[in-house]
């Protein structure tokens, strides 16, 4: 059965339109364009700022014009990750959708449940005849995934509401009012090389096989990463055999845990076997501490199709297997306040040779700005210790919950109502916009909310769509309440 036809209809056929609209973290020219037209089809104001962030006016329905504005909030963009033999253009094609029991997939790809749920279902009430509520905004951000740059840049002006639904998290059974702050460190690496004698051999050494996801909701697993898995076992060979980095690279966007690594490796013709054999070694040690987690971690050597023609000389080497190995990886301080909540993380997410760099992305977490800052500052020391510049972009605030809040308190009593018992009240260790909004429009009262998804950030991802009725349902009884 096309997902069009699975209920409830209206949200589910406008997932069906998103999911065939490219809509790329800084790329969502097309989704804008489609919320634009969605608002002119059905004579509503909407409004865009510089950013390219979109709010559509919903008129209250009849008599209930006096209620407060409810916002409705979610993101345009979407993590365009795929597996490497799967070929696909997240700036052209449609997502291949695909039912496994309750559950829809992508085709070894993302699947961009997060956020085009919440999209859908914001863009869902408009269209549903039994929905009652008063005056809606529906506030759609750009580049939530990379930055939160969409609300970071939200015009003041764009909003009158000031109680707000954010549609962006992936729990059925739990209502969300905190999160973590963040910001993310760049270190480039200048490398010197040297020419690959005629004589040298040279390996591709990969890693796969490993889950990744989301690099604040997963953190706390204990996930290999394919980035530091790597530099271990290279690390530990190069201390007994002469082997040469000709370039290292994995992983890829900021917010997700590292999945794949390669690296070719020059070594004497000599050393090959003996290089090989100890790889695998290092390789099954790791694989041993993973079991549980990451099953399919697997290490491949092979004969390198195309032979290097450079390698870094042996300070270098040194520098960037040092320098990888010393940036902290995963979970660093559990909170004291909320029991099981990850206090500050730090995620080595991207290491990628450029000509004569290394360019190393890692992006931190925490709930308490001054951790936060010292998880940065220990990744500048590393950086510098190294020789790399280090440049970072402004930490966006995190969301301290408010359990005296008056929305709060409606939305417990309308959960209980609905799913008869009572809702988790969680704060997460990622960054919701929530952070950045109310710091941006003082007084604004706010909770999170969302179906289940799970393995979001990776080809993983999947949303369970009996939860996306409980969801949709349990959103058009909150909004109907509140009015």
């Amino acid at each position: 059965m096309p997902i069009s036809n699975a209920e409830p209809k209206y949200l589910w056929q406008q997932f069906d339109k998103i999911r065939t609209i490219p809509r790329p973290s800084r790329h969502e020219e097309k989704i804008r364009e489609y919320l634009l037209a969605f608002a002119k089809e059905r004579s509503l104001e909407a409004k865009t700022d510089a950013a390219g962030n979109v709010v559509i006016q919903v008129p209250a329905t009849p008599g209930h014009e006096d209620a407060p504005i409810i916002v409705l909030q979610s993101h345009m963009d979407m993590v365009c990750e795929k597996n490497k033999d799967v070929e696909f253009n997240f700036m052209e094609d449609a997502l291949q959708l695909e039912m496994d029991g309750d559950w829809l997939t992508a085709k070894g790809t993302t699947l961009g449940a997060d956020n085009g749920i919440g999209l859908a279902a914001a863009l869902a009430l408009v269209d549903d005849e039994d929905v009652v509520h008063g005056p809606l905004e529906i506030l759609s951000t750009v580049d939530e995934e990379t930055g939160l740059t969409g609300a970071s840049q939200l015009d003041p002006t764009l909003l009158e509401g000031r109680h707000l639904l954010n549609l962006d998290t992936e729990e059925l059974c739990a209502l969300y009012i905190g999160c973590a702050g963040g910001g993310d460190s760049t270190l480039t690496l200048p490398v010197t090389t040297e020419p690959v004698q005629a004589d040298e051999q040279t390996l591709h050494v990969k890693i796969t096989g490993l889950r990744g996801g989301h690099s604040g909701i997963d953190i706390h697993e204990q996930r290999g990463n394919a980035i530091k898995s790597l530099a271990r076992v290279l690390w530990q060979i190069s201390r007994t055999h002469e082997v040469r980095l000709a370039n290292f690279n994995g992983g890829g966007v900021h917010n997700a845990i590292p999945r794949e690594a390669t690296a070719d490796v020059v070594v004497k013709p000599s050393d090959a076997e003996a290089v090989t054999s100890l790889i695998g070694e290092h390789g099954n040690k790791i694989k041993a501490e993973l079991a549980k987690i990451d099953p399919e971690f697997t290490v491949e050597v092979n004969p390198a199709e195309m032979a290097a023609s450079k390698k870094m000389d042996q300070k270098s080497h040194g520098a960037v297997l040092n320098l990888i190995l010393a940036i902290p990886h995963g979970a660093d301080t559990m909170s004291f306040d909320v029991p099981g909540l990850v206090e500050t993380s730090n995620n080595l997410a991207s290491v990628w040779t450029r000509d004569t760099n290394l360019v190393i992305g890692t992006s931190s977490r925490s709930s308490v700005a001054s951790a936060l800052q010292s998880m940065r500052d220990r990744i500048r020391a590393a950086g510098q210790l190294a020789g790399a510049g280090v440049e970072e972009n402004d930490a966006y605030p995190g969301w301290m919950p408010d359990l005296d809040s008056k929305l709060l308190e409606i939305t417990k009593e309308m959960y209980k109502k609905v799913f008869d018992k009572e809702p988790e009240l969680k704060a997460v260790h990622a960054g919701l916009e929530c952070g950045i909004i109310g710091e941006k429009f003082p007084g604004m009262d706010m909770i999170s909310f969302g179906p289940d998804i799970e393995a979001p950030h990776s080809p993983d991802e999947r949303v369970n769509v009996p939860s996306v009725g409980k969801f949709y349902n349990f959103l058009k009884e909150l909004v109907k309440e509140l009015a």
